[in-house]
């Protein structure tokens, strides 16, 4: 059971580092349009604050402090997502004027 319970936590970490690198790449794409780059900045900013916050949860103090860095990391979460529809929305539509 425990060794269920660590692989899971081991992929866990492994997904949320390949998102944030999978954020970076598509940031690198999307850097060559000025109207992307105050979107990526943030874009980066909370996909990759979603995996720090996990991570950092590891070390938390107590249940209370380990809660909060999950509820922060969901926070981001949806913060990037908020970013990613704005970034599909401004590439669907490329006539759009910012």
């Amino acid at each position: 059971m425990q060794n269920e319970k660590e692989k899971f936590k081991k992929e866990f970490i492994g997904r949320l580092i390949r998102f944030s690198l999978s954020i970076i790449d598509l940031s690198e794409t999307l850097k060559k349009d000025r109207k992307f780059w105050v979107i990526i900045d943030q874009l980066i900013r909370s996909a990759t604050s979603i995996g720090a916050n996990v991570v950092e949860a590891k070390s938390s103090s107590s249940r209370r402090d380990y809660i909060k860095f999950f509820e922060i990391a969901l926070k981001s979460a949806n913060e990037t997502k908020y970013w990613l529809i704005l970034v599909r929305e401004l590439v669907e539509d490329k006539s759009r004027v910012i």
